[in-house]
Parts: structure tokens; C-alpha cells; sequence
């Protein structure tokens, strides 16, 4: 049974200032299934300090180079700024404007889904908050936020993904 939700969006949204924790690291698209191990070791890390979550985990992608290597952050929201230590990077995801939309189905679709709003965006003329290098595409703040948990929901057709692209200023 496939999901009765519509997918949200594209819009362009405000989003404010966020703090939050994450491991990051570079990843292959061979590789990027082991992201959700970083997001389980995010998760303890917090339980064991006592800090709950400010929202849904995400995917941060800094750096993306489709045929070699993606610079990719796996991180969880907290309601104030934090301490990092050697295990976990603390920072904060920038406020600005945001192309957003959101995605209902599997993950093995969200390729298809990014490049749907990229296109979109360079339809109107948006303009990312990104550089090309010759290492890839460099990212202001490029979000994958994950709004399903696979524990309470397990039919992938369900998950919601939010993209969320920070558009140049």
C-alpha cells in the first residue's frame, strides 16, 4: 500500500539559525548507506549527555562529487549549542532562505527527487548558495531532513524526506 500524501512543495521558505551535533566524513555513492551508522552514534552520543533531539536528522552535503566522493554530514538538531568533543561535530545550520520540497517514498527515489528540484530552481532562475571546485559542487547548506522513523513506520513507499537547498543571498 502506497502513501495517500501528496509530495510538498518546491517553495522557498525562511528557515532560522539551527545548532545541532553530527558526524561527518567523506562517502562514496558505494558507501553512503553507511551514513545511518553515523546517525545511530549521534543518537547515543546525545542519549549519554542527557540531550534530546530539536528535530528530525538530516543529511548535511558539503561537498559532492557524483564519481568520486561526497563530504557529507549526518546530524540531529538540539534545542541549544553544544560542546563538541573528539567523537562529534557541533555546529549550526545557517538561517536564510531555503528551496524546500518533500519527497513521500524510498530513498532509492531521492536521487531522482534532487534532481527534479534542481531542475526546477534553474527553471526560475535560483540561485544556490554553492561553488563549483574542481572537487566538486561546494554547498552553503544542502539538507536531506528524515521526518519518517523507520522504527514506527517500516514501509519505505511512507517515508518523508524534506529537501532543503540555502539559496544564495
Amino acid at each position: 500500500m502506497t502513501s495517500t500524501r501528496k509530495p510538498v512543495g518546491p517553495q522557498v521558505v525562511h528557515r532560522e539559525e539551527q545548532p545541532y551535533v553530527a558526524i561527518g566524513g567523506p562517502v562514496t555513492m558505494h558507501t553512503i548507506h553507511t551514513l545511518g551508522d553515523r546517525l545511530q552514534a549521534v543518537y547515543g552520543w546525545l542519549h549519554e549527555r542527557g540531550i534530546e533531539a530539536a528535530g528530525p536528522p538530516f543529511f548535511r552535503y558539503r561537498r559532492i562529487h557524483m564519481e568520486r566522493e561526497l563530504d557529507v554530514e549526518a546530524g540531529v538538531p538540539v534545542p541549544a549549542a553544544v560542546e563538541p568533543d573528539s567523537s562529534v561535530i557541533a555546529d549550526m545550520l545557517p538561517a536564510g532562505q531555503f528551496l524546500t520540497a518533500t519527497h513521500i517514498g524510498p530513498p532509492s527515489e531521492l536521487f531522482g527527487a534532487n534532481a527534479a528540484l534542481l531542475a526546477w530552481a534553474d527553471e526560475r532562475g535560483l540561485v544556490f548558495d554553492r561553488s563549483d571546485s574542481a572537487d566538486g559542487e561546494r554547498w552553503g547548506c544542502r539538507l536531506e531532513f528524515y521526518r519518517t522513523d523507520p522504527l514506527v513506520e517500516p514501509d519505505t513507499a511512507k517515508w518523508e524526506t524534506e529537501l532543503a537547498f540555502r539559496l544564495a543571498d
